[in-house]
């Protein structure tokens, strides 16, 4: 089994690292932000770190790297206030994938991807059309991380559209049955299969020693 130490690990070589730790954490969620900016130019980016905050407000975060260089995914979202988390689902991966590329803020990547902006209900971002699962976000609030200096930004959904034959009679979203695709590292991507449910767990008796096989 490969070992590395701390003095290896900041040892490493540039890109090596940045495989190896991106892809260390496990699977990761992968959707498409779309945000508008003042000038009224739409811009949609792939992102691998939304992570779940609360339900009751339901928060999601959402991390940036440091807005030392251009960010116009957060400067959008700063300036309006409102954007859109939407679902990466298998046939659109590619055009997806491709708005990881660095377009100028006048630019939008809607029209250098077959992704189709629309929007709901008079919200102030665009959603990415098809997309199993969108949620309209507005900004909450953002803490810094002085570790590395990125930044966590909150925000509350305030729309949450899913695929009629997603969600289940508890509420559970089944993924799975609309091909939901996720992040291993930077650049691989997964289609992964739905196993099973399993029922809230409580602690065993004391007598009960028999382990979980």
């Amino acid at each position: 089994m490969p070992h590395f130490n701390q003095k290896d690990i900041k040892n490493l070589q540039h890109l090596y690292k940045i495989n190896l730790i991106n892809s260390c954490s496990g699977f990761k969620s992968a959707n498409l932000i779309g945000s508008k900016s003042i000038k009224n130019i739409s811009n949609v980016a792939i992102f691998s770190s939304v992570t779940h905050i609360g339900s009751d407000p339901a928060l999601l975060g959402v991390f940036f790297r440091p807005t030392t260089a251009i960010r116009n995914t957060y400067d959008n979202i700063k300036e309006m206030g409102f954007y859109t988390i939407n679902h990466v689902y298998e046939s659109i991966l590619e055009n997806a994938h491709h708005t990881s590329a660095k377009y100028d803020a006048h630019f939008s990547e809607f029209d250098a991807t077959n992704l189709q902006e629309t929007y709901k209900n008079n919200f102030r971002a665009p959603y990415v059309k098809g997309s199993p699962v969108q949620m309209g976000m507005e900004y909450v609030e953002e803490y810094p991380i002085n570790a590395n200096g990125t930044i966590l930004l909150i925000g509350e959904i305030k729309d949450l559209y899913i695929q009629d034959d997603l969600l289940e009679t508890d509420g559970f979203i089944n993924l799975s049955k609309a091909n939901i695709v996720t992040i291993n590292g930077l650049d691989g991507y997964l289609i992964p299969k739905f196993k099973t449910r399993l029922t809230y767990q409580r602690p065993k008796k004391l007598s009960d020693t028999n382990p979980i096989k």
